[in-house]
């Protein structure tokens, strides 16, 4: 009876040890300490392009109805950005008072040199993945998916955060062009940061 035993004691004491050793290997992730995480120093140096984002925003939505025009009154939003996969990416989560929640999660391709945005909402379900992509224009964050108006011109969703600062910053969404002469926002939200 004591060979089981022993056999089982030491596999519980390996298995523990192990498991301290693996999870010491992601002290990124996020913690008590650190609760939206921390970007890696392996990762590509514009994981940092988001510091300023990175944690508890409270935000106002502004958005057209069905016929075009600004709705009267914002939706409130929770926004929230922490860095995940052990400090390589970046994702946010949008908590709406509307209920059609959101999330993204945000990789940089040093390859490439720009970023990849994956886009998923509560109120329709993604059956396949597309990407907005780009990065910094000066102190704006920009990126493009391409996308048809509903004329059939083919154009781009234009996401762009702006005004950026250790109290907050604002985001626009709009379709433009192919040469960005024609602009038509759609989407606006203004956010103050929390902490």
């Amino acid at each position: 009876m004591r060979i089981p035993f022993l056999s089982f004691l030491l596999m519980l004491i390996s298995q523990s040890i192990f498991c301290q050793i693996s999870l010491s290997d992601f002290k990124y992730e996020p913690t008590a300490a650190y609760p939206y995480g921390r970007p890696n120093p392996e990762a590509p140096e514009p994981i940092k392009d988001y510091k300023m984002l990175i944690g508890l925003s409270d935000c106002k939505s502004l958005t057209r109805n069905n016929e075009g025009e600004w709705r009267k009154d914002s939706v409130d939003v929770i926004w929230r950005f922490k860095y995940i996969m052990n400090g390589m990416a970046v994702q946010d989560e949008s908590l709406k008072a509307d209920q059609v929640h959101t999330s993204s999660i945000r990789q940089y391709d040093n390859k490439e040199g720009k970023w990849y945005v994956t886009f998923y909402s509560s109120a329709l379900p993604s059956k396949s993945i597309t990407a907005w992509e780009g990065g910094m224009k000066g102190e704006e964050m920009i990126l493009y998916k391409e996308q048809k108006a509903p004329n059939g011109m083919d154009g781009f969703f234009k996401i762009t955060f702006y005004d950026i600062s250790e109290k907050g910053f604002n985001w626009k969404g709009e379709w433009v062009d192919k040469d960005e002469k024609f602009i038509y926002p759609t989407w606006h939200l203004f956010c103050t940061k929390r902490n």
